[in-house]
């Protein structure tokens, strides 16, 4: 120990790529950027009587999962001792004591402290997305409880299934492994998820789908106009998303080089295609293109993108953004069809996005895609490893949801739905009503 290692965690006689260190913590806080940025971008979409609410549910996320990741979260995703390809052991590492001391260094010359910052950001956004198909009806209290649970049952174990060297990983054990062999442990078609498609968004957009069904419909949904209160707060929150996606994206090149710029710029340009996409389908279906229909637009071409940053080239980008835009601008639709309600269009963007941007893979990848002559090996694994994610999610948020349902309950009283839920359950409103000693001071 010394005066920089207060706690002797740290091996001081290591060597660490200080560029490569640097652009993760960076790009770890574009991501913790992310969550508060949600917050504006759904809050917008609520009505003005469930703003802070819809707020204090994303907030709520990062409080929560900051204090889990480090006790058992990251043992969960990413120790060494794998039961059954599907989690961790979450008390290998807990606590992260004792684990990062000597050689802790990952193989970009990056200190594993770094990583734990980044990965965490990862797990808040995930988690904080599904709030977005609960809006204005359920118990603060209920919505935390599900956190905890949920990104300990569903999240962890995603992470360490794709990135862990689990069953959807393309190590030894994985699906891809017994499907087409290994090569030095590697599959020979290993899956590819380059920034979270099945760990992110189909993961949370599955969810959102579930828990929307099991907890039901708010009144006079379908009947009655429900639109955004708040447009521009919804396209800064858009915005932040975009800026902080780099992040997200070209942060999972895990160093500051020619990948992350690769993964940059096709962000950048799935994004702008997915915004045209989206306009494109509003012109045709209501002869005017939104403010809300371009920054959805946007958050559609970034979740498209995201598990095909690293392999696609900027074409099949641009493909890419341009089907999720059209066909996420659809999905939106979806709900009023089949009259569930994902409140703030979690399921047509994120998880529709999600799947489009995992199984496009197999279509796109520059070096295996089937239209770059790669065959459809990878077409294959891409459609197993998106189809094992919505049953996994499924099935596991749908235990959640009912055992909350019979036990606590979800949702607020009719009357405090209809009076609104941040009075309800906050004890607070947005937008203060003038009075008469206000106007008098």
């Amino acid at each position: 120990m010394g005066p920089d290692d207060p706690v002797g965690l740290i091996d001081l006689g290591a060597t660490w790529d200080s560029g490569a260190t640097a652009w993760m913590l960076v790009s770890a806080s574009l991501v913790l950027l992310m969550t508060p940025a949600v917050a504006l971008f759904y809050g917008g979409m609520s009505r003005a009587k469930s703003v802070l609410n819809m707020m204090m549910m994303t907030f709520g996320v990062v409080a929560v999962v900051a204090v889990i990741y480090p006790l058992w979260g990251w043992s969960m995703s990413y120790g060494n001792e794998s039961i059954g390809g599907v989690f961790a052991n979450p008390f290998e590492q807990f606590g992260l004591l004792g684990t990062f001391d000597g050689a802790a260094v990952d193989d970009f010359g990056v200190p594993m402290w770094v990583s734990v910052a980044f990965q965490v950001t990862f797990a808040m956004i995930t988690t904080a997305l599904i709030a977005g198909s609960l809006a204005e009806r359920v118990k603060f209290s209920a919505w935390v409880i599900f956190v905890v649970i949920w990104v300990t049952l569903a999240y962890f174990p995603m992470a360490h299934m794709v990135w862990g060297g689990g069953i959807l990983s393309g190590g030894e054990g994985s699906i891809a492994a017994a499907l087409f062999g290994t090569t030095d442990g590697v599959a020979n078609v290993a899956p590819i998820d380059f920034a979270g498609g099945t760990v992110v968004h189909i993961n949370a957009g599955m969810a959102a789908l579930v828990i929307a069904l099991v907890i039901g419909r708010r009144p006079g949904f379908n009947k009655e106009g429900m639109r955004p209160h708040n447009l521009p707060m919804v396209m800064l929150g858009s915005a932040l998303l975009f800026f902080g996606w780099f992040g997200f994206n070209a942060g999972s090149a895990f160093t500051a080089d020619g990948l992350a710029g690769m993964a940059w710029v096709n962000t950048t340009t799935a994004a702008g295609a997915a915004m045209c996409g989206w306009m494109i389908y509003e012109k045709i279906r209501t002869g005017k293109p939104t403010s809300l229909g371009i920054a959805s637009g946007a958050v559609a071409g970034l979740v498209a993108i995201t598990p095909a940053a690293g392999a696609l080239d900027p074409i099949g980008s641009l493909i890419l953004g341009l089907i999720a835009g059209l066909v996420c601008a659809w999905a939106v639709s979806l709900k009023y069809k089949f009259n569930y309600d994902d409140s703030l269009d979690v399921v047509g963007v994120h998880f529709v996005g999600g799947i489009i941007g995992t199984v496009a893979i197999g279509f796109l990848a520059t070096d295996t895609g089937l239209f770059y002559g790669g065959g459809g090996a990878q077409l294959l694994i891409q459609v197993i490893i998106a189809a094992v994610a919505i049953l996994i999610s499924g099935v596991v948020t749908l235990v959640i949801a009912l055992i909350l349902k019979y036990t606590i309950g979800w949702r607020i009283s009719a009357e405090d739905e209809l009076r609104g839920i941040d009075i309800a359950e906050h004890s607070e409103s947005a937008y203060e009503a003038p009075t008469a000693a206000s106007r008098l001071a």
